[in-house]
């Protein structure tokens, strides 16, 4: 067994879409990045990622190329589930907490679990989505981002 930690964080701005877990939600802002910058499947990329002793998504998919402008991360989340089949692993199970102060996440986690798993290709039930506030404190509380932390444990 290899446990694996993952974390991103990303402004919102206006004029993007803001996706989590691969599902767009209906919100006045969106997610500042060179990809979709879907922090909470980053967050899982880089758990997954690390816990194979593979680096992070930096490494995999650098933002300095262009070849990743604006792609759809649950793409690249099927190029790590590659990796990760070629090195004999499989998720047992990933757990995520996307700290958030708006827009309310409760209603989409659902959506999001099985958007995850169907692109890792596995049950829905390995994978735990929570969302929390900041209570208004710091950068998340007051809005201007959204971040997320991610651990799996991967099975050989």
């Amino acid at each position: 067994m290899r446990v694996g930690h993952g974390y991103d964080v990303h402004r919102l701005v206006p004029d993007r879409d803001l996706i989590l877990g691969g599902v767009r939600l209906d919100y006045t802002l969106g997610l500042e990045g060179h990809s979709d910058a879907d922090v909470l499947t980053h967050a899982v990329m880089d758990a997954l990622l690390g816990a194979a002793g593979l680096g992070d998504i930096g490494r995999h998919f650098p933002d300095s190329d262009p070849a990743y402008k604006g792609i759809d991360s649950q793409k690249l989340l099927a190029q790590v589930r590659k990796l990760l089949a070629a090195k004999g692993y499989r998720v047992g199970n990933i757990d995520v907490t996307v700290i958030a102060q708006a827009p309310k996440l409760a209603p989409h986690l659902a959506a999001m679990e099985q958007t995850l798993a169907a692109t890792l290709g596995i049950d829905r039930t390995r994978i735990n989505l929570k969302a929390t506030t900041e209570e208004q404190l710091g950068f998340t509380g007051r809005g201007e981002g959204i971040s997320c932390h991610a651990v799996c444990l991967l099975e050989e």
